[in-house]
C-alpha cells in the first residue's frame, strides 16, 4: 500500500507522460472512445498506415478493409473519405490525407557532461570505454545495408584526443579508417564550452586539435546548453567546420519562445559580422528534451515502441508547432505559434540509454535494419552528424533563413554561482595573453605550456559545473557534487597558477638584469597608465632612497612606496612595492623607469576626506548613503551618474527568493510573473572610511560597509594623475548558504540610453545589433566592457571578474524572468553571484571573492574603441621588468589601424589580430622589421 504514495517523478517528466501525450496529439475523437491517425508510413507495394485506437477486442472495417488497429490503404496524393465502423459503437466518415515521405537521419552518440552523473575522472574513462565498444559495433555491422550499419558521432573530441593518445597503433589506424569512411565522425569541440565564458584566444585554442586528428573533421555538436557566442562561427571556420548541430536544453530556465524563437526555422545558416557561416540544425526541450528527442521515441528501446511513436512523432512535426503539448516536460512550455517543420529530412539525434554519458548501443541500428526492411517511408539511416548537413546543403541551402548576431545563453546565468572561481579564470586568461607574448620577445617557445594552462581554464568553462545533486559529497554517481566542486574549482586556481609562473618566468627571459624597470604595455595601443613593482631589498637597501627616471627624457617620474619590513611579513620578499603612473608607453613595447639615488619618497597624506579628485574626474562618496554620490567629468563638463537612479552607483543589492534549496531542477519548475518569490532585498549599510590618502602617485578611499550576505564589504575607489580613467575594488567575504540569493553592483550612468556596443567573445554585441532570434534577453554575459554613446560624450564601464550583466532592471531569476524595477535604460546591474541552479551548478559559495570595474569618459568617443582602452587597465596592466639593458623606449609591434588590437604574439613568430570594426578593414601589421598588409573581416579574428 504505502508504495503507492511514491511517484516515480515528482513534478519532472516522465517517458510514459510524454509518449502518451504524443499518441494524444496525433490522433482524432471520430467515435466515442475511437481515435484515429494519419502517420506517414508507407509499405514497400505503395500502401499507407492509417491506425485506430479504441476498447480492446474490437475489430474495426476501413470500408472493405478489417483490422483489429492497422490498415493498410492504397497511398493517396488528395484527401480520399474512407468509412469507419466500429461494431457496437457506430461509424463515422474518415478522411485519409497524403502523408510526407520522410529521410530520418538518425545520429547516434552519447552527450559529455565531464562530472553530473559521476566524478569528472570516472566519466571520461567511460568515453574512452565508449570509443572501445563503437569501433567493435562498426565492425560487426560492417556487412549490414548501408543505412543499418552501426555509425557512432563522438559529440566532443576530447575523449577521441585522449583515445588516440592511449591505444594501440592498429587500433588507432582502424578507426581513423572508419572516419575517414563516414562510419564514425569525430566532431570539432573538444567539450561542450560555456562559449561565453571562454576568451577569443582560448575558443580558437581549444580547436587546434582538429588539425591534428588523422582524418578530417567537418563538423561541431554543441549540446544541452542553450546558446552560443557569436564568435564561434569564425573559430569553426577557421578549422574549417561549416556545420553545427545544437541541442538546446530549456530546463525551465530559458524562454526562447518569447522572444522571437518561434520565427527560428530549422535548419538556418548562422552568419557572423564578417561574412562566414555555419549551417545550424538544432533542436530543443519541446521537441523531445533537447538531445534525447529519438530516446523519447523509443529508439533505444524497441522496435515496436518506435514504430508506433515514430511516425506519430512526424505527422506531429508536419503539423504542428511542436511535437509534444505545452507543459509536457513539467515546466514552462511553448504556447505561441510556431511553423511546423517544412523539410522532409530529420536530424533525430539518439543516446544508447535515457541518459546523460550514455554508451552507445546496437539497438538504434538494430531498429534502422528491421524498419527498412518492413517500410519504405519513411527512410531510416543510421548517420553521422554530417551526413544530414550535406544533404541539406546540397537540396536546400539557398532556401534556408540567414540570421546574424549572437546566440545568447540562457544558462549563462550558472556562470555566478561560481563568482570566486570563474574571477581567477578570467584573470589567467588576460595574464596568459601577456606571458606567452613576454616569452615570444625573450626568444622562448613557451606553446606547449601556454596551451596547457588554456586547457585548464576551457576545462573549467565546459559546461558541466557539478553533479546532478551538487549539494551531496558521496563518492559517486549524481551525489557526489563535492567531489566535482573540488576538481572543477581547483582547476581554474590551479591555472591562475599557471599564468602567474608562465608570467613570471617571461619577465625573468625578458628583464636580464637589475638596476632599472622595463614599464611593459601588454596591450596595442600607446597609453598612460600606473605601474606596480617590486624592488628587492638586496637590489638597493631599504634604507637607501630612491627616485625613478624615465629613461626617455631624463625627468623624474613621481613615485609611492609602501615597504615590507622583515617583522611585518617574513614569509615574503622583503623590499619596496612601488607605484608609478608612466606617460606614453607604446603598445606592444616598454619605457625603461631607471632606479636611482635620491631624496625618500613622500609618505601617503592622509585626507579623511570622502573625495577624490585629478586632472579628469572629481568623485564624491556618500559615507551615509553607502555608495558613490557623484562621478564628474572635469573635462566635458557632465556628471556621469543618474542621482535619480532606484540604486545609487556602485552600490551593493542582496536579493533572496523564496523558494527551497536541494531539490533537483526545483527552479525549473518554479515561475516567477511578479515579485512574489523576492523573498527579501537588501542593500549594504553602515559606511565607515577606512583609508582616505593622497600619494605623488594619486588618491585611494577606502570604504568598508555591512550588508546581509556577507561578514564584511570593502569598497577601494582609485584616481591615479594623469590617467583619465576611475578603478573600483569591492572585496567581500562571502557568507555561504544553501538559500536562493543573488548580488548585484548597481552602476547607474547619466546616460539615458541603453549601451551602444559591448565586448563578447570573437564579436560585439550592441542595443540596435542583430540578434538569432529566441537569445536570451533578460541578462548579457559579456567579456570586459560595455559603452554609452551620445552626441556629446561617451562613457563605458568594464568590468574583469564579473561577466553578468543585467540593463536597465533586476530581473526575478524565475522564467519568464520579470523585472522588479522600473526600467533605467542608463543604468547597468552587474550580477556579481549567484546561488539560483539546483542540479549542476555549485549549491553555494562563500570566502572572500573580489570583483573590479573601471569608467572612463570622452567627448565624442566611438564606443568600442573606448570600451576597449577602459578595459584595458584591468585586463593589460603594465607589467614591471626588472632589467639592466634594456633601451629607453623600443616598440615591437604595431597596427595602423585605431579598430584593430594585437592580442597577443606567440612563437614563430605568430600576431593574433582581432577587429572591432563593424566594416573589413585592411591593416599594415609590424614586428620588429618585418610588415605585412592584412584585409580582416568585420569583427574578425586573424593569426598571422
Amino acid at each position: 500500500m504505502t508504495s503507492r504514495l511514491l511517484q516515480p517523478s515528482l513534478g519532472s517528466p516522465d517517458y510514459d507522460g510524454i509518449r502518451q501525450t504524443l499518441r494524444e496529439n496525433t490522433s482524432t475523437e471520430v467515435l466515442p472512445g475511437v481515435r484515429v491517425s494519419m502517420v506517414p508510413l508507407f509499405t514497400h507495394d505503395g500502401r499507407q498506415v492509417v491506425r485506430v485506437s479504441g476498447p480492446p477486442g474490437v475489430t474495426y472495417r476501413l470500408d472493405e478493409l478489417e483490422s483489429d488497429g492497422t490498415f493498410l490503404v492504397p497511398e493517396v496524393d488528395s484527401p480520399r473519405a474512407f468509412t469507419l465502423e466500429a461494431p457496437g459503437i457506430g461509424s463515422a466518415r474518415v478522411i485519409v490525407t497524403p502523408q510526407r515521405k520522410w529521410t530520418v537521419f538518425v545520429v547516434h552518440h552519447s552527450h559529455l557532461d565531464i562530472g553530473y552523473t559521476d566524478p569528472q575522472g570516472t566519466v571520461l574513462r567511460h568515453h574512452l570505454d565508449y570509443l572501445d565498444a563503437a569501433l567493435r559495433l562498426a565492425q560487426e555491422t560492417a556487412a549490414w545495408d548501408d543505412d543499418a550499419r552501426f555509425r557512432w558521432t563522438v559529440e566532443s573530441s576530447y575523449p577521441a584526443i585522449k583515445w588516440l593518445a592511449a591505444r594501440p597503433a592498429p587500433q588507432v589506424e582502424a578507426f581513423a579508417e572508419l572516419v575517414r569512411q563516414g562510419v564514425v565522425e569525430v566532431t570539432a569541440l573538444p567539450f561542450q564550452l560555456h562559449t561565453e565564458a571562454c576568451s577569443t584566444e582560448e575558443l580558437y585554442r581549444q580547436l587546434r586539435f582538429v588539425r591534428s586528428f588523422p582524418f578530417p573533421v567537418r563538423s561541431a555538436m554543441h549540446t544541452d546548453v542553450p546558446g552560443a557566442v557569436v564568435g564561434l562561427v569564425d573559430a569553426l571556420n577557421s578549422v574549417g567546420v561549416r556545420y553545427l548541430a545544437a541541442a538546446h536544453n530549456w530546463a525551465g530556465r530559458s524562454v526562447p519562445y518569447l522572444h522571437g524563437g518561434d520565427g527560428l526555422t530549422r535548419p538556418f545558416r548562422w552568419r557572423a559580422p564578417s561574412g562566414q557561416e555555419l549551417l545550424v540544425w538544432f533542436t530543443d526541450t519541446p521537441h523531445g528534451m533537447a538531445y534525447m528527442e529519438g530516446n523519447t521515441v523509443g529508439l533505444t528501446d524497441s522496435y515496436e515502441l518506435s514504430i508506433d511513436l515514430l511516425p506519430r512523432y512526424l505527422d506531429s512535426l508536419a503539423n504542428r508547432s511542436y511535437p509534444y503539448g505545452p507543459g509536457t516536460f513539467g515546466w514552462l512550455g511553448p504556447d505561441a505559434a510556431k511553423p511546423p517543420y517544412e523539410l522532409d529530412a530529420l536530424h533525430l539525434r539518439v543516446q544508447g540509454a535515457h541518459a546523460d554519458n550514455a554508451g552507445p548501443s546496437i539497438v538504434p541500428a538494430s531498429i534502422v535494419r528491421q524498419w527498412n526492411q518492413d517500410w519504405a517511408w519513411p527512410r531510416l539511416r543510421s548517420a553521422t552528424s554530417s551526413d544530414f548537413f550535406d544533404h541539406v546543403a546540397e537540396r536546400h541551402f539557398d532556401a534556408l533563413a540567414v540570421h546574424e548576431g549572437d546566440w545568447t545563453d540562457w544558462w549563462a546565468d550558472g556562470l555566478g554561482s561560481g563568482a570566486r572561481p570563474l574571477g581567477y579564470v578570467r584573470r589567467a586568461q588576460s595574464a596568459l595573453r601577456a606571458a606567452e607574448t613576454l616569452n615570444t620577445l625573450a626568444g622562448h617557445d613557451a606553446t606547449a605550456d601556454i596551451d596547457d594552462a588554456y586547457d585548464k581554464v576551457a576545462l573549467f568553462n565546459e559546461h558541466t559545473w557539478g553533479a546532478a545533486n551538487p549539494w551531496e559529497d558521496a563518492e559517486e554517481a549524481g551525489d557526489s557534487g563535492g567531489l566535482q566542486w573540488t576538481r572543477k574549482s581547483a582547476g581554474a586556481y590551479q591555472a591562475q597558477d599557471d599564468a602567474c609562473d608562465l608570467l613570471q618566468a617571461a619577465i625573468s627571459r625578458f628583464g636580464r638584469g637589475t638596476g632599472s624597470f622595463a614599464v611593459f604595455n601588454p596591450a596595442t595601443n600607446t597609453r598612460t597608465d600606473v605601474v606596480r613593482a617590486f624592488l628587492p631589498r638586496d637590489v638597493v637597501p631599504l634604507d637607501a632612497p630612491i627616485v625613478l627616471v624615465d629613461a626617455r627624457t631624463g625627468r623624474r617620474v613621481p613615485h609611492h612606496e609602501e615597504v615590507v619590513e622583515p617583522e611585518d611579513w617574513p614569509t615574503r620578499p622583503i623590499g619596496r612595492h612601488l607605484e608609478a603612473v608612466v606617460e606614453d608607453v607604446p603598445g606592444f613595447g616598454y619605457v625603461r623607469l631607471d632606479v636611482a639615488p635620491g631624496e625618500r619618497a613622500p609618505a601617503a597624506a592622509e585626507t579623511g576626506e570622502p573625495v577624490l579628485e585629478n586632472e579628469f574626474y572629481r568623485v564624491s562618496y556618500g559615507v551615509r548613503e553607502g555608495h558613490i554620490r557623484s562621478i564628474f567629468d572635469k573635462v566635458a563638463g557632465r556628471e556621469l551618474v543618474n542621482q535619480d537612479a532606484a540604486g545609487g552607483f556602485g552600490q551593493y543589492v542582496y536579493d533572496r527568493y523564496a523558494t527551497a534549496p536541494h531539490f533537483n531542477h526545483m527552479s525549473g519548475h518554479v515561475g516567477a510573473h511578479d515579485r512574489t518569490l523576492l523573498g527579501d532585498r537588501a542593500i549594504a549599510r553602515h559606511a565607515a572610511i577606512v583609508k582616505s590618502v593622497r600619494t605623488a602617485v594619486g588618491e585611494k578611499l577606502v570604504v568598508e560597509l555591512q550588508g546581509k550576505g556577507v561578514d564584511w564589504l570593502r569598497t577601494t575607489i582609485e584616481l591615479h594623475r594623469g590617467v583619465p580613467r576611475l578603478d573600483l575594488r569591492y572585496q567581500l567575504a562571502k557568507q555561504g548558504t544553501p538559500g536562493k540569493e543573488a548580488v548585484f553592483l548597481a552602476f547607474p550612468f547619466a546616460a539615458g540610453r541603453p549601451p551602444a556596443a559591448w565586448e563578447l567573445t570573437g564579436g560585439v554585441g550592441g542595443t540596435d545589433l542583430p540578434k538569432v532570434p529566441g537569445s536570451a534577453a533578460y541578462m548579457l554575459p559579456i567579456r570586459h566592457w560595455m559603452a554609452f554613446e551620445d552626441p556629446e560624450l561617451t562613457i563605458a564601464w568594464a568590468t574583469m571578474e564579473a561577466p553578468l550583466v543585467q540593463l536597465g532592471t533586476i530581473h526575478m531569476p524565475y522564467a519568464p524572468f520579470p523585472p522588479t524595477l522600473d526600467d533605467e535604460p542608463g543604468t547597468l546591474y552587474s550580477w556579481a553571484l549567484n546561488n539560483i541552479w539546483d542540479t549542476n551548478f555549485p549549491a553555494q559559495q562563500q570566502g572572500e571573492t573580489t570583483f573590479r570595474y573601471a569608467v572612463a569618459s570622452r567627448a565624442r568617443a566611438d564606443a568600442r574603441r573606448l570600451g576597449a582602452e577602459t578595459a584595458a587597465g584591468l585586463t593589460d596592466p603594465f607589467i614591471a621588468v626588472p632589467t639592466g639593458t634594456a633601451l629607453p623606449e623600443e616598440r615591437f609591434a604595431e597596427v595602423d589601424h585605431p579598430d584593430v588590437r594585437i592580442t597577443s604574439l606567440g612563437a614563430g613568430p605568430v600576431a593574433r589580430l582581432r577587429s572591432l570594426s563593424s566594416e573589413p578593414v585592411e591593416v599594415t601589421v609590424r614586428l620588429g622589421e618585418r610588415s605585412v598588409k592584412v584585409r580582416i573581416p568585420a569583427c574578425g579574428v586573424v593569426e598571422l
